[in-house]
């Protein structure tokens, strides 16, 4: 895996990943892109929530959306890495089975998401939830 960062102007930078694809990024004065620090934690969001979709839709259940909602928390001291990040999963569907979307949440956790269990590796404390709404 490959990237690069550029250097736009005063605390702003343009990320670029090997897939072609591109985010702006400052460093909180001007808020006209992702802050490094939220970076990481979409990140963690995005592949964790990748996981549980298609673990989901494997099992056959009938997902209508997905979303995590995360929390990070930071002590205020420089550094300031992450100490702790929750992660709820609002998973909403036909017939949804809750025992599925524990699995999924479950196996995104021990098992695929690289971001996550890195972050865990290294001394954060993760907590994932979940919750179902059953459409009609």
């Amino acid at each position: 895996m490959q990237a690069r960062v550029t250097w736009v102007d005063d605390v702003t930078f343009v990320g670029e990943a090997g897939s072609g694809n591109s985010v702006v990024m400052e460093g909180g004065r001007k808020n006209n892109g992702i802050r490094p620090m939220e970076m990481i934690l979409l990140g963690v969001g995005g592949c964790a929530s990748y996981d549980v979709v298609s673990i989901l839709q494997k099992a056959r259940q009938d997902i209508q959306s997905c979303h995590c909602e995360l929390v990070g928390e930071r002590p205020d001291a420089t550094p300031s890495p992450f100490t702790r990040i929750e992660m709820e999963f609002v998973v909403r569907g036909r017939n949804l089975k809750e025992t599925q979307v524990a699995r999924a949440v479950e196996l995104s956790a021990d098992k695929y998401c690289s971001a996550s269990i890195m972050l865990r590796n290294a001394g954060v404390e993760i907590v994932h939830s979940y919750r179902v709404e059953n459409a009609e």
